[in-house]
């Protein structure tokens, strides 16, 4: 007899599923949203319907720079992202239905970035689950998440199902 997956498994895996659509040369990102158990959109990462995407015509870079306040020192912290790619967690807001997203779950396969964090804050949510870190503005967002009263977890044992996980290049968002 096989076992049966626990939901924040089962969910997870979903988003997984939805991050093999991703054509991002830098990282494949999915994310569901769920209400009650029940599966209600998932989206990934890329460039919006009917422009040519990273794989195409390669990564749209710019380089940004964060003031960081460590222990009473300044420190700059540089940042690299793509542009011409729409994260999975804003393309699963903009293909939701808003009153869908009221008291929901957003299964994601990485830690929000600060952006979209503040749109997930924003959309109605009462919690998100992710599996891998995002670390360039993972305090950020964890006091974010705390001061909305949104529940945050980190699923780190969970093991992605075969053939979804893929390497993350340094610095890619």
């Amino acid at each position: 007899m096989t076992t049966r997956k626990d939901w924040d498994t089962y969910f997870l895996d979903m988003a997984y599923m939805a991050s093999t659509r991703s054509r991002c040369n830098r990282r494949h990102v999915g994310a569901v949203l769920v209400q009650g158990k029940k599966l209600l959109g998932a989206a990934y990462n890329g460039a919006p319907m009917g422009v040519p995407d990273c794989s195409e015509a390669g990564c749209m870079l710019v380089e940004e720079y964060e003031l960081l306040n460590l222990e009473g020192a300044e420190q700059v912290l540089k940042k690299q992202r793509c542009i011409r790619t729409i994260h999975a967690e804003q393309n699963l807001l903009l293909f939701t239905d808003p009153k869908d997203r009221e008291n929901s779950v957003v299964y994601v396969t990485d830690q929000p970035c600060w952006t979209c964090s503040n749109m997930l804050a924003n959309s109605g949510v009462i919690e998100i689950v992710y599996h891998r870190p995002y670390n360039k503005d993972s305090a950020k967002v964890t006091a974010l998440m705390e001061q909305k009263g949104i529940i945050f977890r980190s699923l780190e044992s969970y093991v992605p199902p075969s053939g979804t996980s893929d390497p993350i290049k340094d610095g890619a968002e």
